[in-house]
């Protein structure tokens, strides 16, 4: 029993005391404890051994080295995050941690591997051991001082993503149209003053970026082939108009024209039956064709409105387009003054602003209505 009762008789009262015995309960606490603490205890090594657990891991210390001022070339090696070393111990041996990736042997570490990442600004070249190793899908080279990709870029049949913004690459190598499993392509915020036709046998790509090169003025017409691309980037160019081959992207949905010098749009933009959104802001159109109208899944139309002085009334009315009209045509930003430095350079600048106007229109996408004019567009930082 659980329970008993006694009672105890005195000449002044009857009392009843109740007795519980716990030991059944108290079994089977500790057999639930025992249960519990074995799940645990398997919870934890499988999250020790899963790619989340590390993902985990190196985020919050490289968040934890930016907050010591920790800078990226003590704590990344070779583009990964290396954390065997313990922080203050970095902070230590801080001198010895800064390796050169100029060696075989260091990219065999990576063997298991399908990324491979290098950034930062002692990088001239790309490595030479490099070639040796062509099973990589996807190659992220990133703010670096390179300014030519080899030839042997051919080699990487297993490439899925080419991933080279912010660097100092002056033209793409004629081989790059041997990739032929190429998804994504990012040679934003070069030097490009040209893009070779080959590209245009990468018949899977899916995603094109040539933003911020500010000299980009022509796309060969080779790149109509490329029917699955969905994604076009050529902001912040030269271009005077649509190139043809856009036009022939018969797939695609997204395509960002802002900060080029358009002049005009062709009155057959509409054959891109597929397109979802246009930007078209910080240019120097005087007026939209009527073909817009005829564009069954467009959904979100940016322009700059200063020089427009014609445009079709049905935009405004169509309620499942979301038209946006920007008053001023640049982006007004005020930058706290120790930042002002850093987007000093009209690449930087633009790319700050791209950056901006990206997460602007991403919340324009998420609300049920926009205002149809926009008059102004600020951003503070206090960092």
């Amino acid at each position: 029993m659980i329970g008993e009762t006694l009672t105890f008789n005195d000449r002044t009262m009857a009392r009843d005391v109740i007795v519980f015995d716990f030991s059944l309960i108290r079994g089977l606490w500790e057999t639930r404890v025992k249960k519990y603490r074995e799940r645990r205890k398997k919870e934890t090594q499988r999250l020790e051994q899963s790619s989340l657990q590390k993902i985990k891991q190196e985020w919050s210390f490289m968040l934890e080295c930016r907050r010591k001022g920790i800078p990226q070339s003590v704590y990344l090696n070779n583009g990964f995050v290396d954390t065997g070393l313990r922080l203050l111990e970095k902070l230590e041996e801080r001198s010895h941690l800064i390796k050169k990736f100029d060696s075989l042997e260091d990219l065999r570490k990576g063997k298991d591997t399908f990324i491979f990442e290098i950034y930062g600004e002692h990088w001239k070249e790309f490595p030479e051991a490099l070639k040796e190793q062509t099973h990589w899908k996807e190659l992220h080279i990133n703010n670096t001082q390179i300014q030519t990709i080899p030839a042997y870029i051919e080699m990487f049949q297993a490439l899925l993503v080419l991933e080279l913004s912010q660097n100092l690459i002056t033209c793409l190598p004629p081989e790059i149209g041997c990739l032929l499993n190429l998804k994504e392509l990012n040679v934003s915020f070069n030097k490009l003053v040209n893009i070779p036709p080959e590209l245009g046998n990468c018949e899977n790509l899916e995603k094109m970026d040539l933003s911020g090169n500010l000299e980009l003025m022509e796309l060969p017409f080779e790149l109509s082939s490329l029917k699955k691309v969905t994604f076009v980037d050529i902001s912040a160019n030269k271009f005077p108009t649509i190139p043809i081959c856009i036009l022939r992207m018969s797939n695609l949905q997204w395509l960002d024209l802002s900060s080029n010098n358009l002049t005009d749009l062709p009155e057959d933009i509409d054959r891109l039956d597929e397109l979802k959104t246009l930007l078209l802001q910080k240019n120097k159109l005087r007026y939209l064709p009527r073909s817009l109208t005829n564009m069954p899944k467009l959904a979100m139309l940016v322009v700059s409105g200063d020089n427009l002085v014609e445009m079709p009334s049905l935009l405004m009315e169509t309620p499942s387009l979301k038209f946006v009209s920007m008053r001023d045509g640049p982006v007004n930003i005020d930058v706290d003054s120790k930042h002002k430095e850093d987007i000093e350079s009209s690449r930087d600048l633009e790319q700050f602003e791209k950056e901006f106007m990206k997460a602007y229109i991403e919340d324009l996408a998420e609300r049920e209505s926009v205002p149809c004019y926009t008059t102004k567009i600020s951003l503070s930082l206090q960092l």
